[in-house]
């Protein structure tokens, strides 16, 4: 009678051995994948540095505001020793419409392997100014000096204006000059005196109209200082993004570009018609206008890819775990290391091809490239065809299922957790036929 040679130690633990090796492995490659977070966004940075730079030749971010009307008026202060002084301070007026139509005409500036997306508007600014109510004024009207009044107009980089910008108001016209009379709450702009009366104000109507020719950078807002701000946009850009305060209350985009309007009352903002003086950021952050995204953010869909790495690792070794198990051919744990950092790699494939084509493109190329090596690898392991095109298609559906939550974005959750369900559903049914008790005796494995 035969006795059995009782079963050594790594025999009898083998897969719980194998199964911690495995957790400990997924964890260690979440090393390099954040040192791979810290080179996406270090090449973020870098595409970020190359936008200023083309920003700070060709012309930064836009910001109009205006126009309004500064009125002076003289005050009588005293200092420490009594005596009086005289200082000029302004009243700021508002006007009761303004109109501002715009063609934006953008164009890619490309800088190495980037592009920057800069543009070119063709701007006019109409509209009138009235004083409905002289009592409410915060200065008395007869301190003012209408005769000394100036028009302002707020532009944030001054190389972006392409041509002289022409004012007409009623019927003269005029060029602007650059800089703005001393005041607190904007600092860079265009003026140009006007001629003016109190009568005209509150009686008349003084209607103006602003040409102006202005480049920047991604960006175009502009402020709604308007008693009614009406402002309409249009552009062959497919891809606009629109931002700030407020947004459109009708737009339309297309694959030929977008076309979008705004209304906005005085009663949506924090500051009145008339003031003295005002925080600069009410201003500020009252602006709202579009923002020229770029047709596919590669850098921000990759680093969502890169998130999910975790996930791709565990279940990738998970898969190649119960294949082990179930087809009775033990893995080597250096061959869950190579497999690891190919699985790994397919990120820093997947930065380096996003920035010469477009992310899907890239996607496509990485995962397909990391598919193959991989089966091929499994090829090498397992020796038969089923083994390796079953899990070739295991691992297709498993990137496939990441860049669907990618492009997901607001629904990603749901469909995450839709999706992994399923999938601990399928490993749960199949797992159901494995005797597990035979298995961890070591009476299932090939050694």
């Amino acid at each position: 009678m035969e006795t059995q040679t009782p079963l050594s130690f790594w025999q009898k633990n083998k897969l719980v051995i194998k199964s911690f090796f495995i957790g400990f492995l997924i964890l260690a490659l979440l090393i390099p994948t954040f040192f791979i977070l810290f080179l996406v966004s270090d090449r973020e940075q870098r595409r970020k540095e190359v936008v200023q730079e083309v920003s700070s030749k060709w012309a930064g971010a836009q910001k109009v505001t205006g126009p309004f009307l500064a009125i002076p008026y003289y005050e009588i202060q005293k200092n420490e020793s009594n005596l009086a002084t005289t200082k000029k301070k302004y009243l700021y007026l508002l006007p009761d419409e303004l109109t501002i139509n715009g063609k934006i005409l953008p164009q890619l500036r490309h800088r190495s392997i980037f592009k920057v997306p800069v543009y070119n508007s063709i701007l006019q600014l109409s509209g009138k100014f009235s004083i409905a109510k002289p009592d409410k004024m915060p200065v008395e009207i007869t301190l003012l000096h209408f005769d000394e009044a100036v028009i302002c107009l707020g532009i944030t980089d001054f190389k972006g204006i392409g041509e002289n910008p022409l004012l007409k108001w009623n019927d003269t016209a005029s060029n602007f000059e650059t800089g703005l009379p001393d005041m607190e709450w904007l600092k860079d702009g265009l003026s140009d005196p006007i001629k003016l009366s109190v009568d005209e104000l509150i009686n008349g109507t003084n209607n103006f109209t602003i040409n102006l020719s202005l480049k920047g950078s991604e960006q175009l807002y502009v402020a709604p200082l308007g008693n009614t701000t009406n402002v309409h946009f249009e552009s062959d850009w497919s891809n606009p993004a629109f931002d700030g305060k407020y947004l459109p209350d009708t737009n339309t985009v297309t694959d030929k570009g977008f076309v979008a309007d705004w209304k906005v009352l005085h009663f949506n903002r924090s500051y009145p018609q008339q003031f003295i003086n005002i925080n600069d950021h009410a201003v500020a952050e009252s602006t709202f206008g579009i923002n020229l995204l770029q047709p596919v953010d590669a850098y921000g869909q990759t680093m969502r890819s890169v998130k999910y790495a975790v996930l791709i690792i565990a279940l990738t070794f998970f898969v190649y775990f119960f294949l082990e198990i179930y087809y009775r051919k033990s893995v080597h744990p250096l061959q869950y290391i190579l497999i690891g950092f190919a699985l790994v790699l397919f990120y820093t494939l997947l930065l380096s091809i996003s920035e010469y084509l477009q992310f899907g493109q890239a996607y496509l190329i990485a995962s397909a490239a990391t598919v193959l090596l991989i089966s091929w690898y499994t090829k090498g392991i397992f020796k038969q065809w089923p083994i390796v095109l079953l899990f070739a298609f295991i691992l297709s559906l498993l990137y496939l299922f990441i860049y669907t939550i990618i492009q997901l974005q607001d629904d990603a959750l749901l469909f995450g957790s839709i999706g992994l369900f399923v999938l601990l559903s399928i490993i749960m049914y199949f797992s159901r036929k494995i005797k597990w008790n035979n298995v961890a005796a070591g009476q299932t494995i090939d050694n």
